[in-house]
């Protein structure tokens, strides 16, 4: 599309919702926050987002595929690649780990010889100067066929626009085998149903174990031939109606260059497929994208920033745009869904998955507590729904099927934040006894944690983390218990939650892997030392990343390590340490590093802040200031690691405000370092919480007083109710650290 008409259609369908004004001086029009939002930000480097479209946690998410195997290809694009294969229709936004890429579409403009069942038979050179991505659009043209292909989405369907060149073949491939990285086809089918109508199904096993996909596509031309290629029996036939893995879908003549599609999935039947299409026509293309751009201005309007500098606009309305990409909704329009054990269940209100808990515990699954409050309380009537079938809460739920990704139970915590923070829609007693069932089972380690009170290096691999995160997990059921009048259960899981005192080396002031006996520590010990093949004591990261992770029990950490001095001595010696990572396998995972800390991988995210616990909250701003200007930019390659699920960014919403869930579940939010001058939070009772930093600048980034709500306030620490109720936080900032302020204890 030539840029005046973009431009013109942005200015026609412009919307007050989600507007703000532009804060350059003499300034006075009005611009859109989508206009701030660039998708391709994380598409490079090993940010492993997607650039294609999706609504704020929609169904599907049609994007690109380079048709690349590769981690840097996990969610099907990476912005190195300058082939695209097709464009399938659901993606995963920033995982450590590759899947879906399900029901692969591909306009080409000749016949293909389908004999080949290669993807390179239909695949098209691209060009990033022929490409746009914006929320709720994407377009490129493919530069092998001069095709133009546009993507947009609505809640649960997927939008396709092909622009064909005059007189020449109208023709797609829709493509069922098409795989790459982790998921593998093992069962698919195509049918004609009508002269415009598709439909079909691809069973795989990946990632998710057990993922089945039925879908429906409409034309918005009739279909006048096809070829089609039976894998099974390797024979090409035309002209049938036979189930097939790739069809090459042809349409006649037209006195149009336009070819439009409607496409709609279902995880039960293809009966629900077609019943989840939207009442709109494929052709009404525009109308749906105008609409998902309203949809996104009033999603970003959740918080407004004010700063002169469009640079911090783009990264941080950016980083917002991709905190809503996941969890994504899973339940048909007529509230079915498919569980694991392929039992079909029914909610009545909306079922979401992949639930990237190991990492969005951390301030994703937060940041939805204070701008979709009743989205979270369905999220965890998802997680309810999911413990059903096994009987322990999710790990890493994708697509209904557990992965066991990662370590911890820390849909716990996000329950638990939840029931603190007054958000309802779920049972409590029936949330709680799922929570204490799961902490209660063996597997996962939990039989050693159990017997010893800590897990011993020599049964379990990664036996530091796991214990540091179920002493966690623990306090968040104690909490539960004691607030559910169940004292019997507190005193059990609160005793229980201090099990990283077991692991704290106070000699080397690191935690480490602890013997059966409980007399001697893992030798040899290198805190450098990130994983050898047969064994590690940390998840994705060394003993410098994990030893900083008591979230519950701060306090008593910095006591028993020796003292405010003694721990931030060290802590700071984390930042200036040398970045060599020692290791037969070095994590990739381990990626932005300040010295030892580790930004690109989520057991770092919280460390900055800790500095507020010990006496010291001036390094906090320090810290959380360089972390900000040095991890995130407005390039592909602007995020230092995964985004997973939208936690990266998520750390870069809240510091860039200067707030910090650092212990979610405890509703208590830590204070840092502003970038902007004016921060707005519209909550959804109507209430408006601003965080003024006056004198804000690059230099001034250390806080000399602060005010809530024309009080003074003397403690690092704002609760969820002080932001809940409204007004305002004012932080005077200026250019040396005022080092009396924020040293009373948390209220």
């Amino acid at each position: 599309m030539p840029l005046i008409n973009r431009f013109a259609i942005i200015f026609l369908f412009l919307v007050l919702v989600g507007c703000k004004e532009d804060q350059n001086e003499n300034s006075f029009k009005k611009v859109p926050l989508t206009d701030f939002v660039d998708p391709f930000i994380g598409t490079g480097g090993h940010g492993h987002t997607y650039p294609g479209v999706s609504l704020p946690f929609g169904m599907v998410q049609p994007s690109p595929d380079n048709g690349t195997s590769g981690w840097d290809w996990s969610s099907g694009y990476h912005y190195s690649d300058s082939v695209i294969t097709g464009f399938s229709q659901l993606h995963l936004s920033g995982t450590g780990i590759g899947d879906l890429n399900d029901i692969l579409f591909m306009p080409v403009n000749k016949k293909i010889d389908m004999a080949q069942d290669t993807i390179e038979a239909y695949s098209s050179r691209f060009s990033h100067k022929n490409e746009i991505s914006r929320p709720g659009y994407y377009q490129v043209l493919l530069d092998d066929s001069n095709i133009e292909v546009s993507l947009t989405a609505s809640e649960r369907n997927a939008y396709h626009r092909y622009k064909f060149p005059e007189n020449q073949l109208q023709s797609v491939i829709v493509d069922l085998g098409f795989s790459i990285n982790w998921d593998r086809p093992v069962n698919t089918g195509l049918q004609i149903k009508n002269d415009s109508i598709i439909t079909g199904f691809r069973h795989s096993k990946g990632w998710a174990n057990n993922q089945k996909v039925f879908f429906a596509a409409q034309f918005s031309r009739p279909i006048r031939n096809h070829i089609s290629l039976d894998l099974l029996n390797d024979t090409v036939s035309s002209n049938t109606k036979k189930r097939h893995e790739i069809i090459q879908l042809i349409f006649g003549d037209n006195d149009t260059q336009e070819l439009f599609v409607k496409i709609a999935w279902s995880s039960v039947s293809i009966e629900n497929a077609i019943e989840n299409f939207d009442n709109t026509a494929p052709g009404d293309f525009e109308k749906i994208r105008n609409h998902a751009q309203q949809v996104w201005n009033s999603a970003l309007s959740d918080i407004v920033i004010e700063t002169p500098i469009d640079s911090l606009k783009t990264i941080f309305y950016s980083a917002l745009y991709h905190t809503q990409l996941a969890p994504v909704l899973f339940n048909d329009k007529n509230g079915e869904f498919r569980l694991e054990n392929d039992s079909i269940v029914r909610a009545p209100q909306p079922v979401y998955s992949t639930f990237s808990l190991w990492d969005t515990f951390r301030a994703q699954q937060p940041l939805l507590t204070l701008i979709e409050p009743e989205r979270v309380g369905d999220m965890i009537q998802s997680m309810l729904a999911y413990y059903e079938v096994r009987k322990v809460l999710p790990v890493w739920t994708l697509h209904g099927n557990e992965t066991n990704t990662m370590t911890g139970y820390h849909s716990i915590p996000v329950i638990t934040e939840a029931y603190f923070k007054g958000i309802g829609g779920f049972d409590v007693e029936k949330a709680y006894k799922a929570m204490k069932t799961t902490m209660m089972g063996d597997a996962r380690g939990l039989k050693f944690y159990k017997k010893y009170g800590y897990i011993p290096f020599s049964k379990v691999d990664e036996s530091v983390t796991i214990t540091l995160e179920y002493a966690y997990n623990d306090w968040c059921v104690a909490q539960m218990a004691k607030a559910l009048g169940k004292p019997e259960d507190y005193k059990y899981f609160i005793e229980r939650s201090n099990a990283w005192h077991y692991l704290l080396d106070t000699k080397t002031g690191f935690m480490r892997g602890l013997s059966q006996d409980g007399k001697s520590w893992n030798e040899p010990f290198d805190p450098k030392h990130s994983r050898h093949r047969k064994q590690t004591d940390y998840t994705e990261g060394n003993a410098w990343q994990h030893s900083w992770f008591v979230l519950h029990d701060t306090e008593n950490f910095i006591d028993k390590y020796g003292g405010q001095e003694k721990f931030t001595e060290a802590l700071e010696s984390l930042f200036t340490e040398t970045s060599e990572i020692t290791g037969e396998n070095v994590s990739a995972d381990i990626s932005g590093l300040i010295g030892q800390y580790a930004h690109g991988n989520e057991p770092s995210h919280h460390i900055a802040y800790l500095f507020n616990r010990a006496g010291k909250p001036w390094r906090t701003q320090f810290w959380v200031r360089q972390i900000l200007n040095s991890q995130y930019n407005t390039t592909p390659n602007g995020l230092s690691g995964n985004e997973d699920a939208g936690q990266m960014s998520a750390w870069y919403v809240f510091s860039s405000i200067g707030l910090y869930p650092f212990n979610p579940a405890s509703g208590e939010y830590e204070i840092g370092s502003p970038l902007f001058k004016k921060s707005t939070i519209r909550l959804p009772q109507g209430n408006e919480f601003i965080i003024e930093a006056e004198k804000v600048s690059d230099t001034n980034i250390y806080i000399q007083s602060a005010w809530l709500n024309g009080e003074e306030l003397k403690s690092t620490v704002i609760r969820h109710e002080d932001i809940l109720r409204g007004g305002v936080l004012k932080l005077v900032m200026g250019s040396t650290p005022n080092k009396r302020w924020g040293l009373e204890k948390n209220h």
